[in-house]
């Protein structure tokens, strides 16, 4: 359960750097370029065996991991712009309430116990993650906006469910940090051929604060997968109800953050999501 608290932190941290990137005018992009390659520093450091670019060339995750890297890439823009045009609200709505897709995968594919409590739950889950992000007056703007929450919705979804597939099928425990490694190396190689790419384009430079913040969003990026990872390895849960409860929670304590860090106003509406968000935690988590 300490892997899921940690992994919980992490991803909710994720929201805050994006937010305060924006808000400090920092390169968003170039940021995410940088964080990749901290974050793949930190698989290679915490792996506890001697680095071996054959095995991992051999691996049959490798191909997997590549997908991934361009999933990743792709789908942190997508969250980034989303939580700096349309909110912290929206973008925790559109990436947590992908749960539903890892959740079915689950259940289907590895025949996951799908009762009557845990569909209770998981229903519970979906209505709390809107009711506690929504806003008053924030429906022109999500309607505005649409195509990126979309993007974001399937984006993170299927990248959980890659994430769960290829934990359980191809990766050791052990192997967990240089997988996480693997797929950081090479987001960071497209992200980095497409900052060339524009810089032939348009002439820039990288500022040493971008550095700073994408390796602080690097490090937290990092552990975010490494310890939902470590949290999916556990055999006494089952991967529908980490994802449950690891995606309510985010949405929960982000929404909260919200309220302090950016002075966000929260209805009797959001407060009953709150409640309904601890009661389907409890609900799947025991069924």
């Amino acid at each position: 359960m300490i892997y899921l608290l940690l992994s919980i932190t992490a991803s909710t941290l994720l929201f805050i750097i994006f937010k305060l990137l924006d808000r400090f005018n920092i390169n968003t992009f170039q940021a995410i370029v940088v964080n990749y390659f901290t974050a793949c520093l930190f698989g290679i450091w915490s792996y506890d065996e001697p680095l071996n670019v054959k095995s991992i060339l051999e691996s049959q995750w490798l191909f997997g991991a590549i997908g991934l890297a361009f999933l990743f890439i792709a789908v942190f823009n997508v969250m980034a712009l989303t939580a700096q045009r349309n909110g912290i609200s929206v973008v925790s709505v559109a990436s947590k309430m992908s749960v539903i897709i890892p959740v079915i995968f689950g259940v289907y594919a590895y025949n996951e116990g799908v009762g009557f409590q845990k569909i209770i739950g998981i229903i519970f889950a979906l209505i709390a993650v809107y009711l506690t992000s929504v806003r008053p007056k924030t429906t022109s703007n999500f309607a505005k906006g649409l195509l990126l929450p979309i993007l974001l919705f399937f984006g993170s979804g299927v990248i959980d469910t890659s994430i769960k597939y290829l934990e359980t099928t191809y990766v050791s425990e052990n192997g967990i940090p240089i997988f996480s490694a693997t797929i950081f190396a090479f987001a960071f190689i497209i992200g980095s051929f497409i900052l060339i790419y524009k810089y032939i384009k348009k002439p820039g430079q990288i500022q040493l604060r971008t550095i700073i913040a994408g390796s602080i969003l690097g490090i937290v990026n990092y552990f975010s997968i490494y310890y939902l990872l470590k949290a999916l390895n556990h055999e006494s849960l089952e991967s529908s109800t980490i994802f449950t409860v690891n995606n309510v929670a985010i949405v929960m304590v982000s929404t909260l953050l919200g309220l302090m860090v950016f002075r966000e106003t929260i209805s009797k509406t959001n407060w009953f999501g709150i409640i309904l968000a601890l009661i389907s935690i409890v609900l799947v988590t025991l069924s």
